[in-house]
Protein backbone atom coordinates (compact mmCIF):
# COMPACT_ATOMS: atom_id res chain seq x y z
CA UNK A 1 0.00 0.00 0.00
CA UNK A 2 0.99 3.55 -1.09
CA UNK A 3 1.24 6.27 1.49
CA UNK A 4 -1.62 7.87 -0.50
CA UNK A 5 -3.54 4.44 0.26
CA UNK A 6 -3.93 3.20 -3.10
CA UNK A 7 -2.73 -0.59 -2.92
CA UNK A 8 -0.55 -1.74 -5.76
CA UNK A 9 0.16 -5.00 -4.55
CA UNK A 10 -0.65 -6.75 -8.08
CA UNK A 11 0.77 -3.94 -10.26
CA UNK A 12 3.34 -6.85 -11.56
CA UNK A 13 0.70 -9.66 -12.02
CA UNK A 14 0.04 -11.45 -14.86
CA UNK A 15 -2.44 -8.73 -16.45
CA UNK A 16 -0.99 -6.47 -19.08
CA UNK A 17 -3.87 -4.12 -17.57
CA UNK A 18 -3.14 -0.92 -15.55
CA UNK A 19 -4.78 -0.31 -12.67
CA UNK A 20 -4.82 3.29 -13.11
CA UNK A 21 -6.75 4.72 -15.92
CA UNK A 22 -4.72 6.58 -18.30
CA UNK A 23 -6.60 9.74 -19.52
CA UNK A 24 -5.55 11.03 -22.94
CA UNK A 25 -7.07 14.38 -24.20
CA UNK A 26 -8.37 13.37 -27.55
CA UNK A 27 -6.84 15.59 -30.56
CA UNK A 28 -9.72 17.48 -32.73
CA UNK A 29 -8.52 17.47 -36.66
CA UNK A 30 -9.69 19.72 -38.84
CA UNK A 31 -10.23 19.58 -42.23
CA UNK A 32 -10.70 22.30 -44.87
CA UNK A 33 -10.98 22.06 -48.30
CA UNK A 34 -8.14 22.98 -50.23
CA UNK A 35 -9.46 22.30 -54.05
CA UNK A 36 -11.94 20.16 -55.37
CA UNK A 37 -12.06 18.98 -59.18
CA UNK A 38 -14.56 16.46 -60.43
CA UNK A 39 -12.00 13.86 -59.69
CA UNK A 40 -10.08 15.16 -56.78
CA UNK A 41 -10.14 16.66 -53.37
CA UNK A 42 -6.99 18.26 -51.85
CA UNK A 43 -7.60 18.68 -47.71
CA UNK A 44 -5.15 20.76 -45.60
CA UNK A 45 -5.25 19.24 -41.88
CA UNK A 46 -4.92 21.31 -38.78
CA UNK A 47 -3.52 19.01 -35.89
CA UNK A 48 -3.29 16.09 -37.89
CA UNK A 49 -2.95 12.39 -35.66
CA UNK A 50 -0.90 10.13 -37.96
CA UNK A 51 -2.67 7.51 -35.82
CA UNK A 52 -5.77 7.82 -37.40
CA UNK A 53 -4.66 9.33 -40.85
CA UNK A 54 -2.28 5.97 -41.74
CA UNK A 55 -4.92 3.74 -41.44
CA UNK A 56 -7.08 6.24 -43.23
CA UNK A 57 -4.72 6.46 -46.44
CA UNK A 58 -4.90 2.47 -46.41
CA UNK A 59 -8.31 2.36 -46.78
CA UNK A 60 -8.47 4.71 -48.73
CA UNK A 61 -5.99 2.33 -51.01
CA UNK A 62 -7.71 -0.65 -50.74
CA UNK A 63 -10.89 0.72 -52.55
CA UNK A 64 -10.85 -0.11 -57.00
CA UNK A 65 -12.33 3.48 -57.45
CA UNK A 66 -9.36 5.30 -56.02
CA UNK A 67 -6.58 6.04 -58.56
CA UNK A 68 -4.57 7.58 -55.52
CA UNK A 69 -4.28 8.76 -52.51
CA UNK A 70 -1.45 10.84 -50.87
CA UNK A 71 -0.81 12.36 -47.26
CA UNK A 72 1.70 15.35 -48.00
CA UNK A 73 3.29 16.36 -44.59
CA UNK A 74 5.76 18.90 -46.24
CA UNK A 75 7.88 21.23 -43.57
CA UNK A 76 6.98 20.63 -39.65
CA UNK A 77 7.29 24.52 -39.12
CA UNK A 78 6.45 26.06 -42.52
CA UNK A 79 3.54 23.66 -44.20
CA UNK A 80 0.10 22.09 -42.98
CA UNK A 81 -0.37 18.72 -44.00
CA UNK A 82 -2.56 17.69 -46.53
CA UNK A 83 -4.11 14.57 -47.74
CA UNK A 84 -5.39 14.18 -51.83
CA UNK A 85 -8.17 11.62 -52.89
CA UNK A 86 -7.60 11.04 -56.89
CA UNK A 87 -11.10 8.45 -57.46
CA UNK A 88 -10.88 6.57 -61.05
CA UNK A 89 -15.07 6.84 -60.65
CA UNK A 90 -17.16 8.06 -58.49
CA UNK A 91 -17.01 11.21 -55.94
CA UNK A 92 -13.50 11.53 -53.71
CA UNK A 93 -16.25 13.07 -50.86
CA UNK A 94 -17.93 9.89 -51.27
CA UNK A 95 -14.32 7.46 -51.46
CA UNK A 96 -13.02 9.36 -48.44
CA UNK A 97 -16.45 9.18 -46.62
CA UNK A 98 -16.22 4.93 -47.30
CA UNK A 99 -12.90 4.60 -45.96
CA UNK A 100 -13.94 6.55 -42.57
CA UNK A 101 -16.38 4.85 -41.87
CA UNK A 102 -15.02 1.30 -42.50
CA UNK A 103 -12.58 2.40 -40.45
CA UNK A 104 -14.69 3.19 -37.62
CA UNK A 105 -16.35 -0.02 -38.02
CA UNK A 106 -13.03 -1.62 -37.52
CA UNK A 107 -12.01 0.23 -34.21
CA UNK A 108 -15.38 -0.45 -32.86
CA UNK A 109 -14.98 -4.04 -34.08
CA UNK A 110 -11.39 -3.82 -32.05
CA UNK A 111 -12.53 -2.10 -28.96
CA UNK A 112 -15.87 -4.84 -28.48
CA UNK A 113 -13.19 -7.85 -29.05
CA UNK A 114 -11.11 -6.40 -26.20
CA UNK A 115 -14.22 -5.72 -24.29
CA UNK A 116 -15.39 -9.19 -24.49
CA UNK A 117 -12.39 -10.85 -23.77
CA UNK A 118 -10.89 -8.60 -20.84
CA UNK A 119 -13.99 -7.99 -19.30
Amino acid sequence: MRPDGLDVSDAHSDSFMNPLPIRVKPRHMEFTLLEKKKDSIKLEIKDPDETLIYPLLHELLQDKNVADARYVTGHPQLDRPTLVVEVKEGKPQAALKKAAKSLANQFLEARQLVEKQLG
